[in-house]
Formats: C-alpha cells, sequence, structure tokens
C-alpha cells in the first residue's frame, strides 16, 4: 500500500467529507423520535410475550405463582 503524507491525507480526507450529504436537524430529529417509538414497541411486545411464555409454563409445570 502506498503511503501518503499528513498533509495530502488531510486534503483527500476534506474533499470526501464534503461529498457527504448530512442530514438536517429536522430529519435528524424525526429519525430520533422513530427510533425511540421502535423501542417502546419492541419493549411492550417481548414485554407480553416473557409474560404468555412465563404464564404457559406455569400451566404446564403445574406452578402458579
Amino acid at each position: 500500500m502506498a503511503k501518503t503524507n499528513p498533509f495530502t491525507f488531510t486534503q483527500q480526507v476534506r474533499s470526501e467529507v464534503s461529498k457527504v450529504t448530512w442530514p438536517t436537524r429536522r430529519e435528524t430529529a424525526i429519525t430520533t423520535v422513530m427510533v425511540f417509538v421502535m423501542v417502546l414497541i419492541a419493549s411492550i411486545f417481548f414485554l407480553v410475550a416473557d409474560q404468555l411464555m412465563g404464564w404457559g409454563i406455569g400451566l404446564l409445570l403445574g406452578v402458579n405463582g
């Protein structure tokens, strides 16, 4: 692999970073809210699934807590 001096490397990095399409503040906020909503939905799903499996296993083993 060819070595590049630090100055050239810095120029290349700046050139590549300028090509990136950065999200707007609004897009970032919407995406963050969507992530929190999905985490909430997944949490509720796994809570219900865990409770149902625990209840079912309790019935199978005859252990009522």
